[in-house]
């Protein structure tokens, strides 16, 4: 199941929880102090397609 859901992904896989951790610590960082209005996709690409 997992192989049919990461061929239709660009990366060609499925994320690793770590990855989302990591996009939320990025945030909640100061290192995105100024970001603002966006929605960040951590989806491997598929949001482009």
């Amino acid at each position: 199941m997992l192989d049919a859901l990461a061929s239709r992904i660009p990366m060609g896989r499925v994320g690793d929880p770590d990855e989302i951790a990591q996009a939320a610590v990025f945030l909640a960082s100061d290192d995105s102090s100024f970001v603002n209005g966006i929605e960040l996709f951590v989806d491997g690409g598929k949001a482009q397609i």
